[in-house]
């Protein structure tokens, strides 16, 4: 275990050393993910003439904490998985006792370091433009938001490292991905919160894994009912393992047939 946490610790320094170096690119990231801000105007508007179970301030406060969210469990391994197997650049990883997959969970975890950093700014720089949406969580909010973004950080990561394998198959897999995000940013609530949605759809929806990706998280920071806590929270944890087992036998089948440069 002493071993372990050393390796963790030296991968984690060198990543997070890495993107030091591209912490002007990262700001820029964390700035291009203000879509939600955009359906927030969207959604008071609706809300000052329309009748819906959430207020305008509900939708403003629900909308920064998906933006909050989004940042800390955004997930890009398909990408860099893909241009290492095209290129051929997973050759060498492979000769290594180090799963590959231990790269890519460090680099982002590295890469939130620094993004969190960022976003503690934009977080002031929100409530000095809108500080009637200003709230302090409570403390049990605050506790489960922290257990289930973890959850769904690895969740997203789980789901789309096994997309990513795909690439063993298929050069350009990142198409599969463009598909998938487009369910995630409909039906993960993204666009709208599920407090909108009509019972029959979200109680279907609910058993997928589209809304712990983001509303999940959201309402449980924001403070919003979520129904059936414990039930959700096993849901995350199946989907989670589900997406563990596909992964690793995609894996082992993959490598199976690896041939690119260098392998």
């Amino acid at each position: 275990m002493a071993k372990l946490l050393r390796v963790v610790r030296t991968f984690l320094s060198v990543y997070y050393a890495h993107m030091l170096e591209y912490r002007a690119e990262i700001f820029f990231w964390v700035l291009s993910g203000i879509f939600p801000f955009v359906l927030m105007g969207v959604w008071i508007k609706a809300a000052e003439g329309g009748q819906f179970s959430l207020t305008p301030l509900d939708f403003a406060r629900y909308f920064f904490c998906v933006y909050i969210v989004r940042q800390l469990n955004v997930v890009w391994v398909i990408f860099d998985f893909e241009q290492e197997v095209v290129e051929g650049k997973l050759s060498p990883r492979l000769l290594q006792p180090i799963d590959p997959s231990f790269h890519y969970v460090l680099r982002h975890l590295a890469e939130r370091g620094m993004r969190v950093i960022l976003l503690f700014g934009l977080c002031l720089f929100f409530f000095v433009l809108y500080p009637a949406a200003f709230w302090l969580p409570k403390v049990q909010d605050i506790f489960l938001f922290s257990i289930v973004i973890v959850l769904s950080f690895f969740l997203r990561f789980l789901n789309q490292y096994a997309f990513s394998i795909l690439t063993f198959w298929v050069e350009r897999v990142t198409a599969i991905e463009q598909v998938w995000h487009l369910l995630y940013l409909f039906l993960s609530g993204i666009i709208a919160p599920y407090n909108v949605f009509p019972d029959v759809v979200r109680e279907i929806l609910y058993w997928t894994p589209f809304p712990y990706y983001v509303y999940f998280p959201a309402a449980l920071l924001v403070g919003l009912p979520v129904p059936h806590l414990g039930r959700s929270i096993l849901i995350m944890f199946a989907w989670t393992a589900f997406f563990y087992i596909i992964s690793r036998w995609l894996w082992r089948q993959g490598l199976k047939q690896y041939s690119a440069m260098g392998a």
